[in-house]
């Protein structure tokens, strides 16, 4: 037993040596972690509904896609119910605003828009010859 004892009398005191130096502030690195939740989240995706009621309702949702993390899923009816006018000019400059982003447009059912940031893009079936004369609900519409 003298041998392991010799050798555990040379390796201890080392051992006590760095445990010394790390609880005087050696030379530790520490990294410093985030802790604001709110700048993680804006990292994310988010889907958010909005209706359309009046022309000036679609500048929530312009700044929500120029802000490049939402993805807008816009109802259409009561401006189409008031005015297919202002409805018209509205969706224009949704369209408008969409390809200066790089960002996508389309329409599904009668009632709906999806409009999406450079980030995303819209899934759109391959067309058939043998098209219906009206499209399904099921179908997305483009915006040109």
């Amino acid at each position: 037993m003298g041998f392991f004892s010799d050798l555990k009398d040379k390796i201890q005191p080392h051992e006590e040596e760095e445990e010394l130096e790390h609880s005087e502030g050696g030379d530790e690195e520490y990294v410093e972690l985030d802790t604001d939740v709110e700048e993680q989240s804006k990292n994310k995706m988010l889907v958010r509904p909005f209706v359309i009621q009046d022309f000036s309702d679609i500048k929530d949702i312009l700044d929500g896609l120029r802000e490049g993390h939402t993805i807008a899923l816009i109802n259409i009816k009561p401006l189409k119910d008031k005015d297919l006018v202002e409805l018209k000019r509205a969706i224009n400059k949704l369209k408008k605003t969409c390809d200066a982003l790089g960002g996508d447009i389309a329409g599904f059912g009668d009632d709906w828009i999806v409009a999406t940031p450079s980030s995303a893009r819209v899934h759109r079936a391959a067309k058939s010859t043998e098209e219906s004369a009206a499209p399904e609900v099921s179908e997305v519409q483009e915006f040109e």
